[in-house]
Formats: structure tokens, C-alpha cells, sequence
């Protein structure tokens, strides 16, 4: 709609008044949070009331999006308008239907490159960093979901984006498994309020990934063949009902390995970012349609499956930083009824980014398990 501008193109803002929030803005929602996302969800609550800045430093599958509601149906009480901000289209289009049951009162809006509604107002939004610069001082309440993920983490025109669409007098909450050191050291020094929530909402500890060294890869691929490690990991998963995450570090590489592990299952697909049907194979691994789903680091995040074994092969490759590996190895072990899941990292030689992941995960474990997090008998991971 903006198309290309130049200084001298002129931009109209609305200065009228705010549009109405309705009164009827119920939490419709019967579940129970743990007590470390009840311990952030008061916080955040707080930060409404007060508006205040803060951080949630969530691991991977802590259940973040539950522990938002209490918060959003407070500053909707208050007649603020709330926007729920992530990087990756689809965060959003997993958020939206989640957040549309359990507010039923009001029309949940999501805007992404693709949406139809981004002429429709709400009260409840979630965008997109990218549809941010459509708005100027229209948000109460912004909630930074994924703030370390890419384009965001490295654009400072969205980061600009993301400020500009915030009101003068309001409240932000940045949502992240994996902050940066800067914003590390901003919370060791007391530079910013935040809360931690190491353990996940099942009370079980994070998968801890394997290293598994798989020699040249690469070469092996050059000549249509793959790590006999690899093939006989994913071969002991294939003849399960378990669906697999295998995340390379090149979309030039997936057709390749495509047609080697077409080989072993027919239900085998693969997607990247620019995938025309990405969101159609990213619904049918849910559906359990593909036993086995061949990705780029693009679906790192933002996405649930509740029964799935992740592996990353070329994990020493530079695009797999510390952050990336985290929240791959997050991928897994996310549900209830399957809350345990394997995680192997198949590589030509260790890193200090797989070295820094296997770390944190393991100190989360230990940290849950020393606030008594876990479930009796659960540890702390080795």
C-alpha cells in the first residue's frame, strides 16, 4: 500500500480521536498457569497499570502466550489498545486464532504481508515488526514477542518502527528464550525490570542436544549421499509414529537431501522462507500429514509440534549462532502428553555457538530444578 517514498512524499496520520474500545473485552480462558508464568504474568499486569518497560526471559515452551492474557484483558479494562509485534509472519498466524478464542468479545486482527485487514481497526492486534510503520503513537501497549529474531534483531528501521508505534505514556514488554548479552547485562545491572521463567509450563526439563560428529558432509552431499549417522537416526524415527525436524543451514541443499530421504519415507517434504506453500506444509506437519519436514533456520521459532525429534545437520555452520541453536533444540518436548524429545546435532566440528547453547540449556535445567520448577525426580539435565 505504501509502495516506495521519498522525503518528499507526503504521509497523513490520524489526529481525531481514539476509536472506542467496547466494554465487553472478557478473558474467556479456564486454564491454570505455572507458578513461574504466574509470577510474570503479575509483573506484566503491573507494567499495564503502571506503564512500564520489562523483560520476560522465557525459555522455549515456558507457555508465553498464556501468561500475556492476564495482562492484555487488564489494559483492555483500561480501554488500551494492544499490539502483539513479532518478526516472523508465522508467529502471527499461530497467535491470531489462539488469541481470537480466548478474547470471543472482540475482533482479533492479523496483519502480515498477505492480510486482508489492514484497514480494519482493533482493539487487539497482532503484526508483524514490517506492518508496524503504518502506525504512528497508536499502541498502549506493545508486546515484543521473539525480540532476537531476524530481521528485527539486526534492522534498526523496524526497531524504530516498533517505538514510533507506541504511545508517549505506555507500556512495553519485550518477550525472548534467548536476549542478547547486551540485554543480558542490562538486567544483571538493574538497567531494565524483568522476570525469569526457566522451567516450561509441564514442569519437565528441556531436551539437552547431542553432538554428533558426521565427518564432511558437505562432500558426502556433493556426491548425492549422507552421514550414515544421520540416516540411521532419522531411520530409527521414521519407523516410529514421532515426526522429525531436520534444519539445514542452505536452501541450496534441500532438494538435494529431499531426494536422498524421499528415498527412506514418502511423506517427506521440505520449506524455506520464500516457499509459495509454506504456510499449507507448515499446517499439514501439524495435521500430521509429513512424517519428516526438511527446513531452513526459518522455522527455528514461532512454531509448535507436539510430537517431534529435531535434528540440524551442518550445525558448525556460521548461521547456526548460539540463539538459533536454542531455540531449534526448543522445537522439541513441547507438549503434555509428549513433553520429552531428541535433539541431535550433527556437525565437522564443534563451535562456540553449539558449545554456548548446550550450556544454557543446561544451566535453565539446573536453575528449574534448584527453584523446584520440576516435576519430583525430573533433575536438572546433564
Amino acid at each position: 500500500m505504501m509502495g516506495r517514498l521519498s522525503e518528499c512524499t507526503p504521509l497523513l496520520s490520524w489526529t481525531g480521536p481514539d476509536t472506542p474500545i467496547p466494554a465487553a473485552c472478557r478473558l474467556d480462558w479456564q486454564g491454570t498457569l505455572s507458578s513461574g508464568q504466574q509470577h510474570a504474568s503479575e509483573k506484566i499486569v503491573a507494567a499495564v497499570e503502571q506503564s512500564m518497560e520489562m523483560l520476560v526471559w522465557a525459555v522455549c515452551g515456558a507457555g508465553k502466550t498464556e501468561l500475556l492474557f492476564k495482562g492484555i484483558e487488564r489494559a483492555l479494562q483500561l480501554k488500551k489498545r494492544v499490539c502483539i509485534a513479532t518478526p516472523r509472519t508465522d508467529v502471527v498466524l499461530e497467535l491470531a486464532p489462539r488469541l481470537q478464542q480466548v478474547f470471543p468479545d472482540i475482533n482479533v486482527i492479523a496483519l502480515y504481508g498477505g492480510s486482508e485487514d489492514k484497514l480494519t481497526y482493533s482493539p487487539l492486534l497482532i503484526s508483524t515488526t514490517h506492518q508496524l510503520y503504518r502506525y504512528e503513537k497508536a499502541f498502549d501497549l506493545v508486546i515484543l514477542d521473539e525480540m532476537d529474531a531476524f530481521p528485527y534483531s539486526v534492522d534498526k528501521t523496524l526497531q524504530y518502527a516498533v517505538r514510533k508505534a507506541r504511545k508517549q505514556n505506555s507500556s512495553m514488554v519485550y518477550l525472548t528464550a534467548t536476549p542478547n548479552k547486551s540485554w543480558q547485562r542490562k538486567c544483571q545491572d538493574n538497567k531494565i525490570d524483568y522476570v525469569t521463567i526457566p522451567a516450561r509450563f509441564h514442569q519437565h526439563p528441556l531436551p539437552v542436544p547431542q553432538f554428533v560428529w558426521c565427518g564432511n558432509w558437505e562432500k558426502k552431499l556433493h556426491r548425492e549421499k549422507l552421514p550414515f549417522t544421520l540416516l540411521t537416526w532419522l531411520k530409527e524415527r521414521l519407523i516410529t509414529d514421532r515426526q522429525v525436524l531436520l534444519f539445514l543451514p542452505k536452501i541450496a541443499y534441500l532438494q538435494k537431501v529431499m531426494s536422498i530421504l524421499s528415498q527412506l519415507d514418502s511423506n517427506i517434504e521440505s520449506v524455506y522462507a520464500a516457499d509459495p506453500m509454506r504456510v499449507e506444509k507448515v499446517k499439514r506437519m501439524r495435521n500430521k500429514e509429513i512424517k519428516l519436514l526438511i527446513t531452513t533456520t526459518i522455522l527455528e521459532r514461532g512454531v509448535t509440534f507436539p510430537n517431534i525429534d529435531v535434528a540440524v545437520l551442518g550445525a558448525e555452520d556460521a548461521v547456526f549462532t548460539t540463539s538459533a541453536l536454542i531455540q531449534i533444540a526448543g522445537r522439541a518436548g513441547r507438549s503434555v502428553k509428549n513433553p520429552f524429545g531428541d535433539v541431535a546435532f550433527f556437525h565437522y566440528g564443534k563451535t562456540k555457538s553449539m558449545v554456548e547453547a548446550k550450556q544454557q540449556i543446561t544451566n535453565s535445567n539446573k536453575e528449574a530444578a534448584k527453584k523446584g520448577m520440576l516435576l519430583p525426580g525430573m533433575g536438572g539435565g546433564k
